[in-house]
């Protein structure tokens, strides 16, 4: 039963450890520009998640095309970088959803438990991050880096026989 799991889910496994891999590189890239801009350059959360989060998606995206879904059919880099950034773009949402909903919603009633570095830390890089990792890892698999055409096997023609 275990072979045959793996038969089946394998490739998926292989695919969302090697997102997760490259994932895990872009959220520390990400982690450091947004604290570095929110502490040191005194940025709005907001502002500060979107620039990191547009640096650490250029990251990721040179590491999924050309690592993680490598062996899926290329369909023009043109196209697929539209695509991946559109649904990094909703992925950013669902973040900024999730920030926003902390630090100005939840903060406007507890502004000293949810407007603090560490509230706008655990809503944008944890929350945010999860949500928006798994619509990112069904995105760019559905729609992004397609996976190859499944060969055409020709079905076995009927044999015409000439009658008696």
């Amino acid at each position: 039963m275990v072979a045959r799991l793996r038969g089946r889910f394998g490739h998926l496994i292989k695919e969302f450890g090697k997102f997760g891999i490259v994932g895990g590189i872009a959220f520390i890239v990400d982690l450091i520009i947004f604290n570095l801009l929110i502490s040191n350059a005194g940025e709005p959360p907001l502002l500060a998640k979107t620039i990191s989060t547009v640096i650490a998606a250029t990251l990721a995206f040179v590491g999924n095309r050309f690592w993680t879904w490598r062996h899926r059919e290329r369909t023009g880099m043109r196209r697929e970088y539209l695509l991946y950034f559109f649904f990094n773009a909703v992925g950013l949402g669902i973040g900024l959803a999730c920030l926003g909903i902390s630090h100005y919603v939840l903060g406007s009633f507890w502004p000293g438990v949810f407007q603090t570095t560490l509230a706008d830390n655990l809503s944008a890089q944890i929350v945010g991050t999860a949500f928006g990792t798994l619509f990112r890892f069904w995105s760019y698999r559905r729609f992004v880096f397609i996976d190859a055409a499944a060969p055409q096997i020709p079905s076995a023609a009927p044999m015409v026989t000439k009658g008696d």
